[in-house]
């Protein structure tokens, strides 16, 4: 039988994982400067943490989490996005008696059952970060920044930040009911799902990508017109921040996202590349998600980014980080000395070298010819002659220059060029 990687999931091997690695590296690094410490959570919680969470009547929980029951007849999940697993452990490890703000950064994989599209696997890495505590429009401010820092270190463009405001318990009733009022005309233009949604979500329509919905939704009225005074001085402090910063925006009407924990301030950052246009990340403020699993009023935001689409944006702009995978030094011996060889690289690999020797017993012929396949900047001959007289023999392979010096000072040398 021939077995094969699930439908909706895929390997990732070298060289292409050390693209995934530097990525990651540059977004831990990021996230450290910002002052947002590592925070890890099963890959699996209770179903319920999710339904109420993300929210009975999203996408999410009705047509695409990975439902089971374990030996103990409990329902369980496994993660179909970071946040709601992140806020459970903030509960649950009493950190909201510690000082505010609490700042974490995740990466992790999730999973969806869902329609397979380019760039969109069932199981898929999520990196995100988590701040409680404060309500401030400078938080929002704070995480908006991270994110423009990070694709800027990246060296990308054609980025747009588009934002807008949900409004919050206290205004968003009202904006419900004139949308309700504005798109009831219209029901039957609507696709089967947004049917559903104008009575559990009618928010949601907004967001909806059917042709024929967004062709309904073009006049839509927007939440923006309906704010309360609070939601309103948030809004506008948040405008002039990230202004000020002098980090370009679009206030886009339509971002409303698809999670139901959302108030106040959503953004998304998108794509305006031609061929590769669409969501790389997506976040926003949740005030009331500790309070509704149970924690006392939160105030909180966050976003998440996939980490597949946004190495596809990185590859459709030629992007990719430069894989880095060339030995710095190979050492090929003659029989007699593939002890010693090899106890040279283990000595050289602890200096934090890459080094590589013969594993596979080949004639020297051969090992010859792998070094060069390898690539590697410079190779070393181990013989009777250098096994005698503690000297390294070295050629660089860029220009053929040949050096001998002794095995300390071959150490030293090459720690200088890596």
């Amino acid at each position: 039988m021939n077995y094969t990687a699930p439908r909706g999931t895929k390997d990732v091997l070298p060289p292409a994982s050390q693209a995934w690695q530097k990525v990651e590296m540059k977004f831990r690094e990021l996230c450290k400067r910002f002052s947002y410490g590592e925070i890890r959570t099963p890959t699996f919680e209770q179903t319920e943490l999710f339904a109420r969470g993300v929210g009975d009547a999203t996408d999410v929980v009705q047509k695409e989490m990975y439902n089971f029951e374990d030996k103990g007849g409990r329902a369980m999940t496994l993660r179909p996005e970071g946040t709601a697993g992140v806020v459970r452990a903030y509960l649950e490890h009493g950190l909201s008696s510690l000082p505010s703000p609490q700042k974490f950064f995740y990466i992790i994989s999730a999973f969806r059952y869902e329609k397979m599209q380019k760039g969109r696997y069932r199981e898929f890495e999520q990196m995100g970060c988590e701040c409680f505590g404060s309500g401030e429009p400078s938080a929002d401010a704070e995480i908006i920044s991270l994110l423009w820092i990070f694709f800027s270190e990246l060296g990308m463009a054609d980025i747009s930040l588009q934002l807008n405001s949900i409004g919050c318990p206290n205004c968003r009733p009202a904006y419900l009911d004139q949308l309700r009022g504005y798109l009831r005309p219209h029901l039957d233009e609507l696709c089967e799902d947004c049917q559903k949604r104008f009575e559990t979500n009618p928010m949601r329509i907004l967001d909806c990508k059917q042709e024929s919905c967004q062709a309904v939704t073009k006049e839509a009225p927007s939440p923006l017109d309906t704010l309360c005074p609070d939601c309103q001085a948030h809004w506008d402090e948040l405008l002039r921040l990230l202004d000020y910063y002098e980090i370009p925006y679009r206030i886009n009407k339509r971002i409303v996202r698809g999670l139901d924990y959302y108030t106040r301030t959503v953004f998304e950052f998108i794509s305006e590349n031609v061929g590769s246009q669409g969501t790389i990340c997506g976040g926003g403020r949740y005030d009331g998600l500790v309070d509704e699993l149970g924690g006392q009023p939160t105030p909180a935001v966050g976003f998440a980014l996939g980490v597949e689409r946004l190495l596809l944006e990185l590859e459709a702009q030629d992007l990719l980080p430069q894989l880095d995978h060339q030995p710095d030094i190979f050492i090929a011996s003659f029989p007699s000395y593939q002890d010693q060889a090899s106890a040279f690289a283990y000595r050289l690999r602890a200096a934090g070298i890459h080094a590589e020797s013969d594993i596979l017993g080949r004639s020297f012929k051969a090992q010859m010819k792998h070094a060069n396949r390898t690539q590697a900047r410079y190779l070393m001959v181990f013989g009777e002659e250098e096994a005698a007289r503690m000297i390294g023999k070295v050629k660089r392979m860029s220009d053929g220059e040949e050096l001998e010096m002794s095995f300390d000072e071959l150490v030293q040398f090459l720690l200088q060029q890596v």
